[in-house]
């Protein structure tokens, strides 16, 4: 029998007998199997335009990135740059891009959000940023608004007249003779009514305390009878857990958040509650309750005491009060709210942050322990000049306001230790005209410029070959600290808004850490992971473990 022509047709059908079996094999062609042929062919050319396109987008990315200091992807721009650096140390990843790109370089964010700024660490653009066209770069809406529910109105959030008047009045006080005492008495007594003790009770347990904890709550107290005047008894045996100062460290961590997340994004979460916003919401209750409850009690106290005892009153809540608006009348109480919590932020973090590095380098540094102690037997021993010294001191050692002054060679090491790891690791600017950076850089109306102080710490074109090395001899002349410029070291800021409370910051460090430095041997505890954690204020991620042990050669 003859086969039927479809199946006969060589290219169609082969035909195999087999006994009684006959197979018959299909090829792929015809009219249904080229069409799939045709399909497949497709399909792999698509495939490779899409490898082919990747690979283009990718070489074009990382050459981009050889010259910008990033890759730069369609789109999403330089994030996936950023979210990798957030997995290790920020600042160290900031560092690295600065020193490829000679100091300054724009970080391009995706094309639907705001994460667009210009990040520099050149002396030069910080000079002409901070003094030379200040007017140029305020704080700016983005910032403002990004920390306007912790900070409100407040001095560190403030430009122009707003920022003005409370520096003004600040200012007046700061330097006043009333509230140095105030300062200088309340210091004594925190350390050596609370701080020491409570070394005292764990180096006697043979346990280890987390310093950095035990320095926050001592700064905590502290600022807060400077701002309002009040002791929320942080630093108590035990280490009693404060609502507000825990409400307050939660807000801070919170808002940091924000400076990472496309405004878009974290104003939703806010609407909803959800996420961070929910904490940082929860968080800002405890604070203000906090805040008004003192406001509220102060204004009674006033209404009540005689102009006498008004004017013995020195805490900034009272000034404040005192203080008149343009139009001659009080402030309200929510703008007296934000000035204390501002001066909470400075006061609080940054001293407290800066002394727990500076113990943590000492234990890295033991050559600089023995210069300081060397240092502290010299005015100790100055004392024996003094024929009432003795009968002065008691058998307690309390430095006084002159010596502290003369612990240059202390002024030094803590001055290194703020240049590695400023208490505040990066700051913020937007600038309201076009402009240009002395390096050259182009700033249109509304960049954003960050400016990285960590990242100064490590350039070598600002402190030479050995800028990573913990070495306060860089900040002596014959045996005298002289201070850098505040644009090469600008741990207190610079121009106009140069830290008010620089000179009380440096005496605050140096009593602290004398006075624990005369009684201890701090020693970091072995195996201790010390990082930054990405916040307003530098803090170790977990803390600075250590125990203590006594010290001999000097009077308890």
């Amino acid at each position: 029998m003859s086969s039927s022509p479809l199946f006969s047709h060589p290219l169609n059908s082969t035909a195999m007998n087999s006994g009684n079996h006959t197979t018959v094999s299909h090829s792929t062609t015809g009219p249904f199997g080229d069409f799939h042929l045709w399909q497949l062919m497709m399909e792999v050319h698509a495939l490779e335009l899409l490898l082919a396109a990747a690979i283009f987008v990718t070489i074009h990315s990382v050459r981009q990135g050889k010259t910008q200091g990033l890759a730069t992807w369609p789109l999403v721009g330089m994030l996936p740059s950023l979210l990798l650096g957030l997995r290790g140390n920020m600042y160290e990843w900031i560092t690295e891009v600065l020193n490829l790109q000679n100091g300054t370089f724009t970080f391009r964010g995706p094309w639907f959000t705001n994460l667009q700024c210009v990040v520099t660490s050149d002396p030069r653009n910080l000079e002409h940023m901070l003094k030379t066209k200040f007017t140029s770069f305020p704080k700016g809406e983005y910032f403002r608004n990004t920390v306007r529910d912790l900070l409100g109105d407040g001095i560190f959030n403030a430009d122009d007249d707003a920022w003005r008047q409370q520096r003004k009045a600040a200012s007046l006080e700061f330097h006043s003779t009333a509230f140095r005492g105030m300062t200088a008495e309340s210091l004594v007594e925190l350390v050596h009514g609370r701080l020491l003790p409570v070394l005292e009770a764990s180096c006697l347990a043979g346990a280890a305390v987390d310093l950095q904890d035990v320095l926050l709550r001592l700064t905590f107290d502290n600022v807060c009878m400077i701002a309002f005047g009040v002791d929320p008894g942080c630093l108590r045996p035990g280490l009693p857990e404060i609502p507000f100062a825990r409400a307050f460290e939660d807000a801070t961590a919170a808002t940091i958040i924000r400076f990472i997340t496309p405004t878009a994004i974290w104003k939703s979460l806010r609407f909803l509650k959800l996420f961070n916003e929910r904490t940082l919401r929860r968080s800002l209750k405890g604070v203000d309750d906090f805040a008004y409850e003192v406001i509220r009690t102060r204004k009674k106290e006033l209404a009540l005491e005689s102009d006498d005892k008004k004017a013995s009153r020195s805490d900034l809540l009272t000034v404040f009060i005192r203080v008149k608006d343009d139009d001659g009348k009080p402030f309200s109480d929510k703008f007296l709210r934000d000035i204390c919590v501002n001066f909470i932020l400075a006061g609080r973090d940054t001293s407290s942050v800066a002394l727990a590095w500076f113990f943590w380098l000492l234990d890295r540094n033991p050559e600089v322990e023995q210069n300081i102690l060397a240092e502290m037997r010299r005015i100790i021993k100055d004392r024996e000049r003094d024929p009432g010294a003795a009968e002065k001191d008691g058998a307690t050692l309390v430095f006084r306001p002159e010596e502290v002054k003369k612990m240059e060679y202390l002024q030094a090491a803590l001055s290194e230790a703020l240049r590695l790891y400023p208490s505040v690791p990066v700051d913020h600017k937007q600038v309201v005209e076009d402009e240009v950076f002395p390096d050259g850089t182009v700033l249109k109306k509304g960049t954003k410029v960050v400016y990285a102080m960590y990242a100064m710490g490590r350039m070598e074109s600002i402190w030479g070959k050995d800028c990573r090395a913990f070495k306060p001899e860089r900040w002596l002349r014959d045996g005298r600290f002289i201070s850098e410029s505040a644009y090469k070291f600008s741990a207190f800021n610079g121009g106009p808004r140069l830290c008010l409370g620089k000179d009380f910051a440096y005496y605050q460090m140096k009593f602290v850490a004398a006075s624990i430095i005369a009684r201890y041997h701090v020693k970091v505890v072995e195996n201790h992971p010390v990082e930054p954690k990405l916040a307003l204020t530098m803090y170790m991620k977990q803390g600075l473990k250590v125990t203590l042990s006594p010290r001999e050669g000097f009077p308890h």
